[in-house]
């Protein structure tokens, strides 16, 4: 394409919004509905995936020696675990470290086994893949020196289940919000196309061909998109920043932590910015192509 005519398609595009202000109007502010929607249950997904992800980090096997088993033992146990396919990192807590968490959970009345501890040293480990936790587990479970393994059976598997279902609920509502915005959106532009399509059978007679009448379509669709996003980002990014700034110092102490600002914000407008130019690229395409058979 010629660099004329292309900004010729340009120059018509924007006069096109500019004589049918009314419909444009119209498909503006559904876009910007439907993406503001979509953008602000897209950041309360994002941040719930966030908190699953933090609650599938904590996930990890407690290891117990044998209280019998001696250092050399103990670190080779620790060796074979830190070998086991899976394995991500292991954390080594002696059994004076175990008594002194107890004394702290229980009370001072557990000082009494300092002079004869009975527990024995414990190894901490958590799985590349904590859906994993449970099979190495059970596989640590068969090495020597191995007096009990603690991961928290049953209810990490329930833990999980419930995490991939919000997952999917949440990939599923995002998916019919996306499509009926598209649904919505297009059929608004078909509108402003069907009040034209006078002007398309003229182009089409007098030998435009396919590309010269859909490209000021595809164009003004773009510039729908672009200025149906802008509110969406806007009301997101203040709205959520102001509640980061007021949420984020009373969550410091909690499992559950909003996403930073800074990359969030800017992620989550360039995706409601590519939704919105990519919903009016395929409603002015979709919308347009029954009107090129003249």
């Amino acid at each position: 394409m010629k660099a004329r005519t292309f900004r010729r398609h340009l120059r018509e595009s924007f006069k096109s919004l500019g004589r049918n202000s009314w419909m444009t109007f119209a498909s503006v502010s559904a876009v910007t509905v439907t993406l503001l929607l979509v953008g602000v249950f897209i950041a309360i997904m994002m941040n719930l995936n966030g908190l699953a992800g933090n609650l599938e980090k904590d996930v990890e096997i407690k290891v117990i020696a044998d209280p019998a088993a001696g250092q050399e033992a103990v670190a080779a146990l620790e060796k074979k675990v830190k070998a086991t396919e899976g394995v991500l990192e292991v954390e080594y807590s002696s059994r004076d470290a175990e008594l002194d968490k107890m004394i702290k959970s229980f009370g001072d009345e557990l000082n009494l086994y300092r002079q004869s501890n009975p527990l024995g040293d414990a190894l901490y480990v958590k799985a590349k893949d904590p859906h994993k936790t449970a099979a190495i587990a059970k596989k640590i479970d068969t090495y020597d020196y191995t007096y009990e393994v603690v991961y928290g059976q049953g209810k990490i598997e329930k833990l999980f289940k419930v995490l991939n279902t919000g997952r999917n609920v949440g990939l599923v509502l995002i998916l019919a919000l996306l499509f009926t915005a598209m649904f919505l959106i297009s059929n608004t532009i078909r509108i402003t196309i069907v009040a034209r399509k006078t002007e398309i059978g003229i182009m089409k007679l007098v030998g435009a061909t396919n590309n010269f009448v859909r490209i000021p379509f595809l164009l003004e669709g773009i510039w729908l998109g672009i200025l149906g996003s802008l509110i969406p980002m806007a009301v997101i990014s203040i709205g959520y920043y102001k509640l980061y700034q007021e949420m984020a110092p009373k969550l410091q102490e909690e499992l559950f932590q909003l996403l930073p600002t800074t990359p969030f914000i800017f992620q989550l407008n360039g995706l409601i910015l590519f939704m919105g130019v990519f919903i009016g690229i395929w409603g002015s395409f979709m919308s347009v192509r029954k009107f090129l058979k003249v």
